[in-house]
């Protein structure tokens, strides 16, 4: 009898499944959250019943129509199950920097900004944004705009100072890893010459510095997406620091492209551990928590225990205080300790980050593969030092070319720390021996041998070479 009673259970509840739309019918538990709470399916009478403000249900019904990406989005979001909408993240107050000047929609008092800043974000994730603010990433735009060095590279020798084309380099290549510093237009619309912008340290006109859909791209703002190595490739590539391209060449890079796509990206903060993955990505080293006592951060830099990317390696030394309205007030970098790491030390950042190791290897691998990787980043330095010397040497005598991209000396200085010098660092410690070697150490002893006959002709002759 039981057994009859089962069966018929199963046949009402196929047939209650026949008969519901293929939407429905194929939707996930929390999709079927959402559709229980606020009704945003694309559908042209998209009607929204719980949770959100008349205005915010305007604002979905309508942009269901015109953007309806965007709601698709924010419909598989997390905001969008808690009842989060367009108004509380783009409705400013009328005197805000960042507000347009025309109320939207056009028969309210309400104001937005297509611009959503860190500290709009901060209101509900503020250990994030804080821990964000004491990372390397945080500097990304004003390191970028107030180095003078960088500014006419983009400017003056990429731009060719051509009043209508010189800001393409910087908006369409640097600006979109680095961030922006977001200019307004007459209209308080930002400008075409610093938005739309994906960089990681962007500076808003409220004073905000950050780009959280740099990783979490909006308005689905996934988890999973940023746990993932193609969230940091997007930046971290390319013959300056090939980060992407040394994973795929480490034995953790082979694991993850030959399995990544069947591991659980989704578990909660400071949950995600073994056996979700078999081994790590980018986040898992750098910002994890649920290893062993470790805490999930947003401060990158935090388990570093070097500077790679810089001339010299030098040991990172603490956090980094933010300091932005100086920088827009003058133009001037002042962000706290350049070498922003563990506030404890570059040993605490180093044991942090061996903690994430032993979660899958032994002691003993761990430790000798950092001591092994720490004398690749202190021969380079030995590098460095002699190429610095000679540097500091032909300019004391003014045996240096004004314009560093016409001379040989300079380029090739440039090029050994900036591309062949951080492939060697950054192979070095991120187990990819080919980027370690061949388009590392190999390449840094070369430039040496190129900067040294510059150097002896220059010495000798006085003069530098047509």
């Amino acid at each position: 009898m039981l057994k009859k009673v089962a069966i018929l259970i199963a046949c009402i509840a196929s047939f209650a499944f026949a008969e519901m739309p293929a939407q429905h019918a194929n939707m996930s538990a929390s999709d079927a959250n959402v559709s229980n709470s606020v009704n945003v399916s694309l559908t042209k009478n998209l009607k929204v019943n719980r949770q959100l403000t008349p205005l915010a249900r305007r604002c979905v019904e309508c942009h269901a129509e015109k953007t309806p990406g965007v709601v698709a989005d924010w419909k598989m979001s997390r905001h969008a199950h808690v009842g989060v909408s367009c108004t509380d993240c783009h409705s400013q107050p009328a005197d805000s920097p960042m507000a347009a000047k025309e109320p939207h929609p056009k028969d309210t008092d309400n104001h937005i900004s297509v611009l959503v800043s860190p500290k709009t974000c901060a209101k509900c994730h503020s250990n994030e944004v804080k821990d964000f603010e004491n990372s390397g990433h945080a500097r990304g735009a004003m390191q970028m705009q107030a180095n003078k060095g960088i500014v006419d590279l983009m400017y003056h020798y990429e731009g060719r100072d051509i009043p209508d084309l010189k800001h393409a380099p910087d908006i369409t290549g640097c600006s979109q890893c680095h961030g922006s510093v977001v200019k307004m237009d007459e209209h308080n619309k930002p400008t075409k010459e610093t938005w739309p912008i994906y960089g990681i340290g962007t500076v808003y006109p409220d004073g905000g510095v950050g780009g959280c859909k740099s990783c979490h791209s909006g308005h689905k703002f996934s988890i999973a997406e940023a746990r993932k190595p193609a969230a940091c490739a997007s930046c971290h590539l390319g013959p300056d620091h090939p980060d992407i391209e040394i994973y795929n060449n480490s034995m953790h890079g082979h694991v993850f492209n030959a399995e990544g796509n069947e591991w659980k990206f989704d578990s909660a903060p400071g949950t995600w551990a073994v056996p979700d993955y078999r081994a790590p990505t980018c986040a898992t080293c750098h910002m994890s928590g649920g290893v062993g006592d470790l805490n999930s951060t947003h401060n990158v830099s935090q388990r570093l225990k070097w500077n790679l990317w810089q001339p010299k390696s030098n040991l990172r030394t603490g956090g980094n205080e933010t300091a932005v309205s100086e920088f827009l007030n003058t133009g001037k970098l002042n962000v706290g300790n350049p070498l922003a790491g563990n506030l404890n030390g570059p040993e605490a950042a180093r044991a942090e980050m061996k903690q994430v190791c032993k979660e899958c290897h032994a002691s003993t691998h761990a430790n000798n593969f950092f001591e092994v990787g720490d004398k690749q980043v202190l021969l380079y330095n030995v590098y460095n030092d002699e190429a610095t010397k000679m540097l500091k040497e032909l300019k004391e005598k003014k045996l240096l070319k004004d314009d560093p991209w016409a001379d040989a000396f300079q380029r090739i200085y440039y090029v050994s720390w900036h591309h062949e010098g951080r492939r060697m660092r950054q192979g070095a410690l991120m187990g990819g021996p080919d980027y370690s070697h061949w388009h590392g150490v190999f390449e840094v002893k070369n430039d040496i041998r190129e900067m040294r006959e510059i150097y002896e002709r220059r010495i000798k002759t006085g003069k530098i070479e047509e």
